[in-house]
């Protein structure tokens, strides 16, 4: 008789995001990135890191919002390897902010809810400084975008949108009433320094958890018996 399989079997179970998923093969050049929130939200959503579950974090105080998919990069994370290039470029004393890379991802697609993986090109990226903290910011394009996907760089990205998304980072944490802004755009950097951020944040992640693992579910996948005809 056939026991019944275990309610715990790690292949009924989701990946973690940050912990589970690959950044992908191709990295740098072309990675996996976990979406938290979408233009479209009107509260800013977070992965609670504990659990791999999306939460919450707030509602968004004023009329700002991100004009592009938002998220992070999977087994990554920023450090004192990342904080170090922060300093060397920028002169500024600072330290890793402790987070997986953030990236922005741009498509022309209108995509409603966030808590999905998407594989994207990264082009660029913001040296933003948050206080004392690095928190660089990937810019990338959605793999094979019919509008954005053939762009290679981020001077080929619209003006207009590397301004919203600029603006949206300096002033989404700001009240009107505060005269100094907490965070800068230090520099804005292309694809070769942004392949280099990503390295390093890949190294941070394996100096603090080692090196990762594959994702579950193929690893899951792999381990199925073959089915009898």
């Amino acid at each position: 008789m056939k026991s019944k399989p275990s309610l715990f079997d790690t292949r009924n179970l989701q990946a973690h995001p940050w912990h589970g998923v690959s950044i992908g093969d191709d990295a740098p050049e072309v990675i996996t990135a976990y979406i938290e929130i979408v233009p479209t939200d009107a509260v800013k959503l977070e992965l609670d890191k504990a659990s791999g579950l999306m939460r919450l974090d707030r509602p968004h105080r004023f009329s700002s919002q991100c004009p592009t998919l938002y998220g992070f990069i999977p087994q990554t994370y920023c450090d004192a390897l990342v904080a170090k290039r922060a300093s060397e470029r920028t002169g500024l004393d600072v330290e890793g902010d402790h987070d997986p890379l953030d990236i922005c991802v741009l498509t022309e697609k209108s995509i409603h809810s966030g808590n999905l993986l998407v594989r994207a090109v990264p082009v660029g990226g913001f040296r933003m400084v948050d206080g004392n903290e690095a928190d660089d910011k990937i810019i990338a394009v959605l793999e094979n975008d019919l509008v954005y996907g053939e762009l290679a760089h981020i001077a080929q990205c619209p003006r207009a949108l590397i301004d919203r998304l600029k603006h949206y980072f300096l002033t989404y944490k700001q009240l009107p009433h505060e005269g100094k802004r907490k965070v800068e755009i230090a520099e804005v950097y292309d694809r070769a320094e942004a392949h280099e951020v990503i390295r390093r944040s890949q190294r941070d992640y394996e100096r603090l958890y080692g090196t990762p693992r594959t994702n579950a579910p193929r690893a899951a996948k792999a381990r199925r018996k073959p089915t009898k005809r």
